[in-house]
C-alpha cells in the first residue's frame, strides 16, 4: 500500500467532501485499518480518537457514504476523499459538520443551514 505518513499515533486526517459540489462535509481520522476497509468496501471507515476505536460512517444513522475518489496533499500526511453522501454527514442532524458561522468578531453569528434529519429518532438522544 502507498507510504503516507501518519501521525505518532497512528493516524492520517481524512477531509471528507461531497463529490458532487465540492462542499466539505466533514474531518475525520483514518488509520491503516479503516484506510484498508474503505478502499475495500468502497465506504468510508474511520477511527474515532474519543471512543477509541474503528467504525463505518452511516453504521448507527444509515447515512453511509460511498467512496467516489481517494488523494493525498503533495506530503502524503493528509486525505481528501470524495463522496456519494447519503442523508447527513453530521451527527446533530446537517448535511455537513461544518454550519457554525463565525461573525468578523470571531462570535459564533449562526447556523448556515437546515437539518436534513433528526438525530433524536436516528441515534436516540
Amino acid at each position: 500500500m502507498l507510504e503516507l505518513k501518519y501521525d505518532d499515533k497512528g493516524l492520517i486526517p481524512a477531509v471528507i467532501q461531497d463529490a458532487g459540489t465540492g462542499e466539505v462535509l466533514m474531518v475525520a481520522y483514518m488509520n491503516q485499518e479503516s484506510l484498508r476497509k474503505t478502499l475495500e468496501t468502497g465506504k468510508t471507515h474511520f477511527f474515532s480518537r474519543s471512543r477509541n476505536k474503528f467504525w463505518l460512517k452511516g453504521e448507527s444513522s444509515g447515512h453511509f457514504q460511498t467512496v467516489k475518489e481517494i488523494l493525498t496533499d503533495c506530503d502524503k500526511d493528509t486525505l481528501v476523499i470524495r463522496v456519494e453522501q447519503i442523508g447527513g454527514a453530521c451527527h446533530l442532524g446537517y448535511k455537513t459538520c461544518f454550519v457554525h458561522k463565525i461573525d468578523e468578531k470571531g462570535d459564533l453569528s449562526g447556523i448556515t443551514q437546515e437539518k436534513v434529519f433528526d438525530p433524536g429518532s436516528t441515534y436516540g438522544h
